[in-house]
């Protein structure tokens, strides 16, 4: 099933962070939240505040993840960007080969990293430009071997649902999308 972790700094979005985290749970896949800031109550660019699971300092070096998560979100995802111990690990789990998952704003984090050389990637609009040598492709959700992007909020549960089909299968996504009612969304068009 997988082992996945997602980095929390004050400023995530807190849709892009906890919808993929839900349909990730929801399909049997666990899950961990995993502050940077000292505390285990980050504050949402919102002012929500969420419970991680772990700090950063409970965490060690990751080496278990199949998946690392960025949720966007700004000041979020700069102050994501802003740590060494995040990037330590995003660029461990790069050279591993093993799945990057970012959404919005998250994909800067990589692409400072330079773990998008050379990949299709997507973000929210006016942060590809951090997106180094990335060629950015403007979808809602973009996979690439084993990095996947997200462009923002209202991509944050087909992001959450590709990360799944990755994690499990096809067919175990397809039916925690139908579970959620998903498919009703095109009526939204």
């Amino acid at each position: 099933m997988g082992k996945v972790y997602e980095f929390l700094a004050n400023g995530f979005e807190e849709v892009e962070a906890l919808a993929p985290v839900d349909i990730l749970r929801r399909g049997g896949v666990e899950v961990k939240t995993v502050s940077i800031t000292g505390s285990r109550l980050v504050e949402s660019s919102h002012g929500v505040p969420v419970k991680a699971d772990l700090l950063i300092e409970e965490l060690g070096n990751a080496d278990d993840a199949d998946l690392l998560l960025i949720p966007g979100g700004m000041p979020g995802a700069k102050n994501l960007k802003d740590d060494s111990r995040v990037g330590k690990m995003l660029l461990r789990q790069y050279e591993d080969g093993k799945r990057i998952g970012a959404i919005c704003a998250g994909p800067m984090v990589l692409g400072v990293l330079d773990i998008l050389k050379g990949r299709r990637a997507t973000c929210y609009p006016g942060f590809d430009k951090f997106l180094t040598g990335a060629e950015y492709t403007n979808e809602l959700c973009t996979v690439d071997g084993n990095i996947t992007t997200g462009k923002g909020p209202a991509a944050s549960f087909l992001y959450g649902l590709r990360l799944l089909e990755q994690l499990t299968s096809p067919e175990k996504a397809d039916e925690i999308k139908k579970g959620m009612l998903l498919d009703e969304l095109t009526a939204l068009h």
